[in-house]
């Protein structure tokens, strides 16, 4: 009996021992291997000139306090806490870009408080009904600055990085609200959180990157687009003036000086396309969405927009998310634009990102996958199994011997 008691003892040390192998496997070693896969393309040093490496990726969406179930909220974010710090640490890239969506209830949490306006307004109500009301709506703008503020310290938690990786973060509709849902205080919000601006040009080791707010390309006049399309005509006078050498000109005088190549376009919505069909690869969209007509607008910026761009700054590569799925197209047989796939379990089983190299006059890219959801999770549910069969095959083993010294006892007292 002390035997059975010892090694059922010993099979449960080594189950548990079993289920924490795992677990850390599953949520911390995993990403090791797979990432180590992928590596940084290749470009010849010019001149003793470093290339510069950049890593890419988009549409994180962090839930919020109104979508947002707990255990998905934490099962989401551990993935892409682990994946970015797991990248950070094996690839060490220079500059990190997130193209947009951010958040995914940004566009619905508020940082705003009641003004004097909307406060006298309210003096001016009376009755028990007005009074609940006003004090239902503050409790409400109470409770959405809270999830404001949360959501910006967990992105910050998630995407820590060391000071000597610049993090740059662009504008998405899931931030500010698409274009009837934007307003100044919600990009002024997030503007001063992340410091950035609606269009403005980065440049890093003689690369420029051209960061765009494309919700503000909406092309209907409204404050915030219009203020956005002065900028980007300004920027796109600026550059070219650059390139082509003519601070001499009376046209180009006091303008702002720029390296003398072609930009990089970020952006959060594609430039036009009339779908994903001519999408191909194991990221593509399913083959059901695939044929989908895009919205103007909604799904990717309008036709107008996307010429203006195109022909103000000729860019040399255009990236952009939104759709979650990947693409490469080749706009006007110049202009060649990749979609990069969402970054989280919550919108794809293979999230993904993208590795750029980049000098002065040549840009190589590669793409590096993530492990894939089904794959952690067909390891927990095969090892539980497994684990399952052992504990039930065990439990028969120790119902045995007990069964056998019993037998032998009632032999004994019949005798």
């Amino acid at each position: 009996m002390i035997s059975v008691y010892g090694s059922s003892g010993r099979l449960a040390a080594s189950l548990i021992f079993t289920f924490v192998s795992v677990f850390v496997l599953c949520e911390y070693v995993i990403y090791y291997p797979v990432i180590l896969r992928c590596s940084w393309p290749h470009i010849e040093t010019v001149n003793s000139h470093l290339p510069l490496r950049a890593l890419f990726l988009s549409d994180t969406h962090l839930l919020g306090a109104i979508k947002g179930h707990w255990l998905d909220k934490l099962r989401r974010e551990w993935q892409m806490e682990r994946a970015f710090q797991t990248s950070l640490w094996l690839l060490n890239p220079e500059i990190v870009f997130i193209l947009g969506d951010v958040f995914d209830e940004g566009k619905w949490s508020s940082s705003q408080t009641p003004t004097s306006d909307m406060a006298s307004k309210r003096h001016q109500e009376s009755g028990r009904k007005k009074r609940k009301k006003r004090r239902d709506s503050g409790m409400m703008l109470a409770r959405r600055l809270q999830d404001w503020e949360d959501d910006v310290r967990r992105f910050k938690r998630i995407f820590r990085h060391p000071s000597d990786t610049e993090l740059v973060v662009l504008i998405g509709n899931h931030d500010i609200g698409f274009h009837n849902e934007m307003t100044k205080q919600k990009l002024e919000r997030f503007e001063k959180v992340f410091n950035v601006t609606s269009a403005r040009i980065l440049t890093i080791k003689g690369v420029n990157f051209l960061l765009v707010n494309s919700v503000a390309l909406h092309g209907d006049h409204c404050p915030i687009c219009q203020r956005v399309e002065k900028e980007l005509h300004k920027l796109s006078h600026a550059l070219n003036c650059s390139i082509q050498s003519e601070q001499h000109y009376d046209q180009c005088k006091n303008t702002e000086s720029f390296a003398s190549t072609a930009p990089v376009l970020l952006q959060h919505y594609p430039l036009y396309r009339v779908s994903d069909a001519m999408c191909t690869g194991i990221d593509a969209a399913p083959l059901d969405e695939r044929y989908q007509l895009f919205q103007e607008r909604y799904d990717v910026i309008s036709k107008n927009a996307s010429k203006k761009l195109l022909w103000w700054f000729k860019p040399r590569l255009i990236l952009s998310g939104h759709t979650h799925h990947g693409c490469e197209v080749l706009h006007e047989n110049l202009y060649p634009e990749i979609s990069i796939p969402s970054f989280s379990w919550r919108n794809r089983n293979n999230p993904s990102f993208i590795l750029g190299t980049f000098s002065r006059s040549d840009i190589r890219l590669s793409k590096c996958f993530l492990p894939e959801e089904r794959t952690v999770l067909a390891l927990y549910c095969s090892s539980c199994l497994i684990i399952a069969l052992i504990t039930l095959s065990h439990i028969k083993m120790f119902r045995r011997s007990l069964h056998l010294p019993n037998s032998l006892l009632v032999k004994h007292k019949t005798l």
